[in-house]
């Protein structure tokens, strides 16, 4: 088999990328080592930034999510359970985020794929890459176990989309990667319930930790709360889960919030997580492959989609022109966004979550940015520019 690029993984970056070099005119085999169904049924955040709209309607993939998704123009914050403000990006950007679950986005790309003839193969085993570091008579090929059958996929450009635990990132010789990571002393309990949710996605800080009131839907609602590490979803029955979530939010909107039975539940550790460089040779990181942030800025989803949208300019502008500049600078126009996501995630987790190493002073100085977050203009501005997200920079 032989083809100009292969994605390893089909996730949301894996087939995000395969659609936008579709539109160039760029093949592309998609290998994966899940079912389709699991990948389905994998449970991830839906907050869009703008950018992540603009580029889902770029590739094509736009028309459910413009019918079903929720524009949203800010976000409320609560501490201490009596206090509330409203960070509006589209007063202060002319921006509004949106609102639509991963999992529908993962399957309007399978649906794309599906009807263009894709190749994605699942199911796909001892994935290994060869030949991408550029050492002398090296060709780029992928080689894997499928069926119980070995087989091999030459190609040119091999894009890594398989997450934290996959094969691409670790391909990466380790004198050449350097890794960044803090994890933290927490992490959230998720649920999903068929229950109508509260206008604003709503972030709350409150003496018995972190909660979030997020969205799906007009009756699908999403909730989380802070936890130790070691609890476990067994510890959490939703008759003890609902007292716990509304006891985290001021009263007006503890009582907008409506009970229901969960029909899915989850405990996730928090970790910031960075991998340079972002590329080797031949092979390019995207998503979760190179870094991975808190959920608390709702950045992991919108960060896939600007790698791919640089990679898959970049390709276009090489197969276009045989210009590789855009391929070069790959790594570090990408990273210059990830960290800068890395810090809003790190200092949204910081601002609205009680950690249990905090001093008398440490939760003093958190209230005061609280306080001043609520009440100054600029400093709701500039929050509302990195939640809304960054513009992507233009090409050379």
């Amino acid at each position: 088999m032989k083809t100009q690029v292969v994605i390893v993984g089909s996730g949301p970056a894996g087939l995000m990328l395969s659609q936008l070099l579709h539109t160039h005119g760029i093949d592309s085999v998609v290998l994966e080592r899940q079912t389709r169904e699991h990948v389905l049924s994998r449970i991830r955040a839906g907050v869009l930034e703008s950018t992540t709209v603009d580029v889902l309607r770029q590739i094509g993939v736009a028309e459910r999510m413009d019918r079903e998704g929720h524009a949203h123009d800010g976000v409320r914050i609560a501490w201490a359970g009596r206090d509330t403000f409203f960070v509006d990006t589209h007063k202060a950007l002319g921006r509004r985020f949106v609102v639509y679950g991963q999992t529908s986005i993962q399957e309007d790309l399978y649906a794309a794929a599906d009807r263009r003839g894709q190749p994605v193969l699942d199911r796909c085993e001892d994935v290994v890459l060869h030949g991408f570091d550029g050492g002398p008579g090296a060709r780029p090929h992928v080689t894997f176990v499928r069926d119980g059958r070995s087989q091999r996929v030459d190609c040119e450009f091999i894009a890594g989309c398989d997450g934290f635990h996959g094969v691409s990132r670790r391909s990466i010789p380790e004198g050449v990667r350097r890794e960044y990571e803090k994890v933290y002393p927490f992490g959230w309990l998720g649920v999903m319930a068929r229950v109508r949710p509260l206008p604003d996605v709503t972030y709350a800080n409150h003496p018995r930790g972190f909660a979030l009131a997020s969205y799906r839907s007009q009756v699908l609602s999403r909730f989380y709360i802070q936890v130790p590490l070691e609890h476990k979803v067994e510890d959490w029955p939703d008759e003890r889960f609902w007292p716990e979530l509304k006891a985290r939010f001021p009263a007006d909107l503890a009582a907008a919030i409506t009970e229901g039975p969960s029909i899915e539940k989850s405990v996730a550790p928090l970790r910031s997580f960075v991998s340079e460089p972002m590329r080797h040779g031949a092979l390019f990181l995207c998503g979760d492959a190179a870094h991975i942030v808190p959920p608390t800025g709702a950045k992991g989803l919108n960060l896939a989609a600007s790698d791919v949208f640089y990679l898959g300019r970049a390709l276009a502008r090489w197969y276009g022109r045989r210009d590789a500049s855009q391929l070069d600078g790959y790594s570090a126009m990408a990273l210059r966004r990830v960290w800068s996501s890395v810090r809003t995630s790190w200092y949204l987790t910081n601002l609205l979550h009680r950690f249990p190493h905090f001093s008398e002073f440490d939760q003093k100085a958190q209230e005061v940015e609280l306080d001043y977050l609520k009440s100054s203009a600029y400093a709701q501005a500039a929050l509302a520019e990195q939640y809304a997200g960054l513009p992507f920079e233009a090409a050379d």
